[in-house]
């Protein structure tokens, strides 16, 4: 600081000496008391503009919280805030996102009543239809339990190397508390995984998934009946459009508990493209599926391949659409609305065969109005004599939609939907919802 002083004082006293010098030789001292007196003046200002600057130290600390645009965010990690954290290496940031989301139903069944608490009355849950019984009347629920908070860390060495983390949390979990007061529930973990560069490590969506081919809906998931939907850790790597994962594998049994005695696990491949004309993926699935208990010990190889995407239609339509087919690999599609195999007398796995497809159409009346169309069917090969009558054979829902977004990240919709079930002993049930929702994204 005293360097800078000292010359910003010389050169200021030497040019104003210069613009001097051609004055008359009578008038040069009281020049020279002025010259001196601006001088003074002049430093004195210097002093004060240094002493507001950051001491070299200073300047070399991290910054300890400042805002900055948010970039755009990827497919699978909603909007937020980019933050600067004050204990991480440079080039790290953090982001904070999520949304509050409130749900208002009412539903009423054909044949049949969901039972008080059921997962059906928060979402649509195809397989809990009830089927073969009394009409019951309309049930009303309302819950603000798929709220949501993520948090994204993302950093970026000196040679260009890209690594990170990715958390999130919802508030799907067990009731903490009763609908009388408190209407608590326990915090679940939807996300949790590193990345490095192409590679990724942890618990997200699977591989298998296609998250551009999903619909808009009111309803947390929509198109259940047919989806491939499924969070599981996993091993993932990714080059340009395609991607390979190792995911943890689950046997799911009609009639028996789940066996977690996978001996390796699930291989998922993914090739995806994109351009203005919309997305197209291609997904395929290799499964061991193993059973290891009392009574029961076998080993099949299953697997399944997936298709779909969305087709911008123009500016203001699209379709979004999904097929999916195979042979164990029920687990992955709708919440594993049924099992992936059965057990014969013997204690041997049987596979069961899934055929499941959807199609939405989205149409944009305004910036700020939206509506869109969904139909979703799956159906299942169960050998009845191994399932039993009360199997899932097949399952459908048709809905329609209003969105309105008064605000930028504000949105509001309605939705009715009828959904159908039909098991395998030809008994059948329908349900009918009206569902309204609020979501402020952040």
């Amino acid at each position: 600081m005293k360097r800078a002083t000292r010359i910003a004082r010389a050169a200021l006293f030497t040019a104003l000496l210069v613009a001097g010098a051609s004055a008359p030789a009578l008038a040069q001292s009281e020049r020279e008391l002025a010259l001196e007196a601006r001088v003074a003046e002049l430093e004195r200002m210097v002093q004060a503009l240094l002493s507001q600057q950051p001491s070299q130290a200073a300047r070399n600390e991290p910054v300890k919280t400042a805002a900055v645009p948010a970039p755009q965010p990827a497919e699978a990690r909603p909007a937020g805030v980019t933050l600067q954290m004050p204990g991480a290496a440079a080039g790290t940031s953090i982001r904070i996102g999520g949304y509050a989301k409130a749900d208002f139903l009412a539903t009423r069944t054909g044949d049949g009543q969901l039972a008080d608490g059921a997962v059906g009355r928060a979402l649509y849950l195809p397989s809990q239809i009830p089927v073969g019984g009394a009409s019951s009347g309309t049930d009303y629920d309302a819950h603000a339990r798929f709220s949501r908070v993520n948090l994204g860390i993302d950093s970026v060495t000196e040679a260009g190397s890209k690594f990170g983390a990715f958390f999130e949390v919802d508030f799907f979990g067990n009731a903490l508390g009763n609908q009388s007061a408190t209407n608590t529930y326990g915090t679940t973990l939807r996300h949790a995984y590193l990345g490095w560069n192409g590679w990724l490590a942890g618990q997200t969506w699977s591989n298998l998934m296609d998250l551009t081919a999903m619909p808009e809906t009111v309803d947390f998931i929509g198109p259940t009946d047919a989806i491939v939907f499924v969070r599981q850790a996993q091993l993932r790597y990714t080059s340009g459009g395609f991607s390979v994962a190792l995911e943890n594998p689950e046997t799911v049994l009609v009639g028996a508990a789940a066996s977690d005695r996978g001996a390796m696990p699930d291989l998922s491949l993914r090739h995806g493209w994109k351009g203005d004309w919309g997305t197209f993926g291609i997904g395929a699935i290799a499964r061991l599926l193993r059973v290891d208990r009392a009574g029961a010990r076998d080993s099949e190889l299953g697997g399944g391949i997936t298709l779909g995407g969305k087709w911008v239609m123009g500016s203001d339509d699209d379709l979004r659409y999904q097929i999916t087919l195979g042979e164990g690999i029920s687990r992955y599609i709708g919440l594993a609305i049924t099992g992936d195999a059965a057990l014969d007398a013997d204690g041997q796995l049987d596979l069961i065969g899934a055929r499941a497809g959807y199609i939405g159409w989205r149409h944009a009346f305004s910036p700020k109005l939206r509506s869109n169309l969904v139909y979703a069917r799956s159906d299942y090969d169960n050998d009845l004599a191994l399932t039993g009558a009360a199997a899932t054979k097949t399952v459908s829902s048709l809905r329609a939609n209003l969105f309105y977004s008064p605000l930028p990240k504000v949105d509001v919709g309605a939705e009715l939907m009828v959904g159908k079930r039909e098991v395998e002993g030809g008994a059948d049930g329908d349900l009918t919802r009206l569902q309204f929702t609020t979501k402020y994204s952040f």
